[in-house]
């Protein structure tokens, strides 16, 4: 079975001195832009309402599109206010959204997190948004870490941290809960780059 390519970010609550990101970044294959309300139809079918897609996030798969559009517009407060920077992922011939990568602000540390549609899955379409990503931040003067975590089963996540540079620091026992597959926390996997 494939593993969804879904990493874990930590979140914290200090987002000071954090440069606001563009709106729009392209990679060669692929745009990301920030979320819209009109999405939520697109998330809900691509991905959201997908427990394979899901199996390792630490939410549960959407069970109406109503669920999904509470999320946007969660995602787009977090925007304003700066807490999260959460993009659709859209080919650049097309608007239809394939997936969604975040950025989590924390002082001088960025949490980055993403999700792919399992129709996408084998592209390497998150190790292309994801380098981009991490390009842009360690570009930024208050950034000096860029990191992720996820669950010691996701080896398919844990490929894409490998490939965009990350280095693994070891296992964080009872890090995370994955409700998909436990009530309990289960060990994770840091990953990190610095400048």
């Amino acid at each position: 079975m494939m593993c969804p390519l879904i990493c874990y970010i930590h979140r914290h609550q200090k987002y000071n001195n954090f440069m606001k990101p563009p709106e729009r970044i392209e990679t060669e294959r692929l745009i990301l832009r920030k979320l819209r309300m009109q999405d939520a139809p697109d998330i809900f079918t691509a991905y959201a309402q997908d427990p394979e897609v899901t199996r390792y996030l630490t939410w549960r798969p959407h069970q109406s599109v109503e669920e999904t559009y509470r999320f946007v517009e969660q995602m787009l407060k977090h925007w304003e206010a700066g807490r999260t920077y959460a993009y659709a992922i859209t080919a650049k011939d097309a608007d239809t959204i394939i997936g969604m990568i975040a950025m989590h602000p924390d002082g001088y540390r960025l949490a980055i997190g993403y999700v792919l549609a399992r129709e996408h899955w084998g592209k390497g379409y998150i190790p292309e948004v994801a380098r981009a990503l991490i390009d842009w931040a360690l570009q930024q003067p208050s950034v000096q870490r860029v990191y992720a975590t996820t669950d010691v089963e996701n080896d398919a996540s844990r490929r894409v941290l490998e490939k965009v540079g990350m280095e693994c620091e070891g296992v964080f026992p009872k890090y995370m809960v994955h409700p998909n597959i436990s009530a309990a926390p289960r060990d994770s996997y840091m990953y990190a780059i610095t400048k």
